[in-house]
C-alpha cells in the first residue's frame, strides 16, 4: 500500500524535503545517508511528522494500536511521541545488552552489514496489536527482525511508521503489513 501524502500533508513532505540532508558514502562506500538531525531541531516540523504518521496509522491499519515499539535508537525519537500520542505504552526495542532479564532476540542483515534486535520476553502481552516505528525503511531488515520479535511475544503488528523510506531497497516487499512513510526516495 502507497501512502500519499494528503494535500495538507504535501506542505509537510515539502518541509520535510527541505530539512533532510543527503550525506553520500556515510556510514561506508557508496550507502547515501538520510540525515534526519535537522528535522529533529524543528519541534513543530517533529509534531506535523508525529500527527500525520498517527492520521495514517488510524486510517490505513486495524485501528489504533495498544503499543508501539521503537527500535534502537532513531525509533526512539518518533516512537514515543506516537506513543503518548494514543496514550499506550511505548517498547524499546534494543542492541544486545542494553535490556535486563528474560529476552527474546532477532539476528538480521542490513544495508551494510548484520546486527541483532532484543526485546524483554514479557514486554508486550499475547494478542496485543503493535505499531512498529524506526526512522527509515531500507532494505527491511530491521522492521523484519522487529516484527518477529513481536510475533515471539504472542502480540500482533498491524502496521509500520517511518519518516523515510527508500524505495530502491525494496524493504516495503519484506514486510507484509501496512506501512507508512512520510517521504520515499
Amino acid at each position: 500500500m502507497n501512502n500519499p501524502i494528503k494535500a495538507d500533508g504535501q506542505s509537510l513532505r515539502n518541509k520535510l524535503e527541505h530539512c533532510v540532508k543527503s550525506i553520500p558514502d556515510y556510514p561506508v562506500k557508496g550507502v547515501m545517508f538520510r540525515d534526519l538531525a535537522p528535522v529533529w531541531k524543528n519541534a513543530s516540523l517533529c509534531k506535523e511528522a508525529v500527527l500525520e504518521l498517527a492520521s495514517r496509522v488510524e486510517m490505513e491499519s486495524e485501528g489504533r494500536p495498544d503499543a508501539v515499539v521503537g527500535v534502537e535508537s532513531r525509533g526512539f525519537i518518533f516512537g514515543m511521541p506516537l506513543a503518548l500520542h494514543w496514550n499506550v505504552p511505548f517498547i524499546p526495542f534494543r542492541k544486545p545488552g542494553k535490556l535486563p532479564g528474560a529476552l527474546y532476540d532477532e539476528r538480521y542483515e542490513l544495508e551494510y552489514g548484520f546486527a541483532k534486535l532484543q526485546c524483554q520476553a514479557d514486554c508486550l502481552s499475547p494478542g496485543m496489536k503493535v505499531l512498529i516505528h524506526d526512522d527509515v525503511l531500507a532494505t527491511g531488515g530491521t522492521a523484519l527482525a522487529a516484527q518477529k520479535l513481536v510475533k515471539k511475544t504472542g502480540a500482533k503488528v498491524i502496521g509500520f511508521a517511518f519518516v523515510i523510506e527508500l524505495l530502491p531497497l525494496s524493504g516495503r516487499e519484506r514486510l507484509g503489513s501496512s506501512i507508512h512513510s512520510l517521504l520515499t526516495y
